[in-house]
């Protein structure tokens, strides 16, 4: 007879910079989309788990907010629930961005990894944006500077090299169980994932300055089954009085874009119809007020 193969399983940090492209692998690596993305920085406020499941093997993986030099409360909070993370994993990949190879914050990412003894992979992202001399360069200068298990040029937009990416994580797996049954994707209700999808819409349609005063919560989730519907109410807290009417737009016209383009989301992601209902409301300075950073769950 014969013995079955072990089975591999753990947890994977993904780590790096702001607007590297850690949320959007996460996503490509699921299959579906539980990670907000953004043009903008640190979109990513939370730690955000998710679980692929592949033959022989389970990968848990712990996408991080961008790890940078922080200043006020807020970003200090975000940094410190990325660095945290570290010491709860089996493997490391930290990506950094091919088309902005001089990123400041790589280098305090690279001090991070220097302090501890796991198996790191460098994903190098965005590699469709660049010339192959100036990423073999690129490689070679990473080379130098940190003994990683595996480097892996990749394009997460394009699915570029992540089924190789994955093949590295699972080589360096350790034997193990399986943490999560097989219908698992996140730890995240849909609650939160909710929340979330309405705070990307506004980093994606506000202009430069909003997104960072920006919390949501969510004050209402019922699900009415009768009607195949969802019920959501929430509200988007901004922390200075001009802020609101940019939310709001004009004649509400901002806010119905906003609800609009997060219900389809919302609506793709549990599986049938949703009515959100959005308010505005203003927590002053609420970024640099402790108190409020923790109600409003970071």
């Amino acid at each position: 007879m014969e013995t079955p193969s072990p089975s591999k399983s753990g947890f994977v940090a993904i780590i790096g910079a702001p607007n590297v492209g850690k949320s959007t692998l996460l996503n490509q690596l699921l299959g579906q989309k539980i990670a907000i993305t953004s043009q903008k920085p640190q979109t990513t406020r939370h730690r955000i788990l998710g679980v692929a499941h592949l033959p022989g093997a389970q990968l848990v993986f712990l996408d991080t907010p961008g790890i940078h030099q922080a200043k006020g409360p807020l970003n200090r909070r975000i940094v410190e629930v990325a660095l945290k993370v570290l010491g709860d994993v089996d493997i490391v990949v930290f990506i950094t961005n091919a088309a902005s190879p001089e990123n400041s914050s790589d280098e305090i990412v690279l001090e991070s990894l220097k302090k501890g003894n796991l198996p790191v992979i460098l994903a190098i992202n965005k590699v469709d944006l660049v010339k192959k001399a100036e990423l073999l360069s690129l490689i070679g200068r990473w080379h130098e500077a940190y003994p990683f298990k595996a480097i892996v040029p990749i394009s997460a937009l394009q699915r570029i090299q992540i089924d190789e990416l994955v093949a590295e994580m699972v080589a360096v797996l350790p034997e193990g169980p399986q943490y999560y049954p097989e219908d698992s994707v996140t730890d995240m209700s849909e609650r939160f994932i909710a929340a979330e999808m309405i705070r990307e819409k506004v980093f994606r349609l506000t202009s430069q300055e909003i997104p960072y005063g920006v919390a949501v919560t969510v004050e209402s989730f019922k699900k009415r089954p009768e009607k195949s519907l969802i019920d959501i109410q929430a509200t988007i807290h901004v922390e200075r009085e001009a802020q609101k009417p940019i939310i709001i737009g004009k004649a509400g016209s901002m806010l119905r874009r906003i609800g609009k383009q997060a219900r389809m989301d919302i609506e793709r992601m549990v599986g049938c119809k949703v009515f959100l209902k959005l308010w505005v409301r203003v927590q002053k300075n609420w970024t640099h007020d402790t108190s409020a950073i923790k109600r409003f769950g970071y």
